[in-house]
């Protein structure tokens, strides 16, 4: 027979887990750990959370920081929500105009932008002289 999942509420969790109620609020926010299974006053917490809260501790004990925890549960949502980060190159190619590039183009396709964006500017800067009737 199947043993029935015990549900707690928020300081039952915090004192069966020696986690703080502070710090499981903290870690639902980072991802870390899933939100109750039903919110409100009445919040309702299972053995996943006690679970998931033991193996946060584990990682931890091995000296792994939070951002390290979440990726190796799988569960830091902010991070997979969210596309990964990239490096980009900003040309200011006239006092109005700036062009973006991102950072890990190859050598030769940036050369190649370097001499587009060099003609565009010549390009924008004689249109402003011509403008300016000098």
């Amino acid at each position: 027979m199947p043993q029935e999942e015990k549900e707690r509420n928020l300081a039952e969790l915090a004192e069966e887990s020696g986690v703080p109620a502070r710090t499981i609020r903290f870690y639902i926010s980072r991802g870390l750990l899933p939100g109750p299974l039903s919110a409100g006053r009445g919040a309702v917490y299972s053995d996943e959370h006690m679970e998931r809260l033991e193996a946060i501790r584990k990682l931890q004990a091995k000296g792994l920081t939070l951002a390290e925890v979440g990726r190796a549960l799988g569960g830091d949502k902010a991070r997979e929500a969210l596309p990964a980060p990239s490096a980009w190159w900003q040309y200011s190619v006239a006092e109005d105009v700036t062009v973006s590039v991102r950072g890990d183009a190859s050598p030769w396709r940036l050369r190649q932008i370097r001499a587009a964006l060099a003609q565009l500017a010549a390009q924008l800067e004689q249109e402003t002289d011509h403008d300016h009737g000098t």
